[in-house]
């Protein structure tokens, strides 16, 4: 992909991150699929788990891998998954939308300060705010 150039039309972008403030963030340019999520959990997430950390998922196909299930637990970290069809109790949209008002506001037109100006945003979730998020989703963040 040519990173200097305008986005010429809305493109599709997965992001994936654990939300404790913004943790383990990543980016792709595309669609995700089970094999990056997989290499995310493995390379990316699994890294800042600490034992007794719960992840919570939505029910995307990508996400009920037998490997991320056992990366995530040999971390000592929990999994749990939403019910489905419930946005609303995903603390992750809340941020999510939060992140993509930031972006459109900013303007930015290049991909490469795209993905320059994602590494800043995450960097403005602090903890307090991640932990109002669980709470409006119905979960007691302590």
């Amino acid at each position: 992909m040519d990173t200097g150039t305008a986005i010429a039309r809305q493109p599709r972008w997965s992001q994936v991150c654990a939300l404790t403030g913004m943790v383990a963030p990543m980016v792709l340019g595309g669609p995700i699929n089970g094999d990056w999520f997989e290499a995310y959990v493995g390379q990316v997430l699994v890294p800042d788990l600490r034992r007794g950390d719960i992840v919570i998922m939505d029910n995307l196909s990508s996400h009920k891998r037998a490997d991320v299930r056992a990366l995530i637990e040999a971390a000592g970290a929990r999994l749990m998954f939403l019910p489905p069809y419930s946005p609303d109790f995903n603390p992750i949209e809340k941020a999510f939308s939060r992140l993509k008002a930031m972006l459109r506001k900013a303007g930015e037109r290049i991909v490469s300060g795209l993905w320059s100006l994602i590494g800043k945003l995450v960097d403005l979730f602090l903890p307090q705010e991640c932990a109002n998020y669980f709470a409006s989703s119905g979960y007691d963040p302590d």
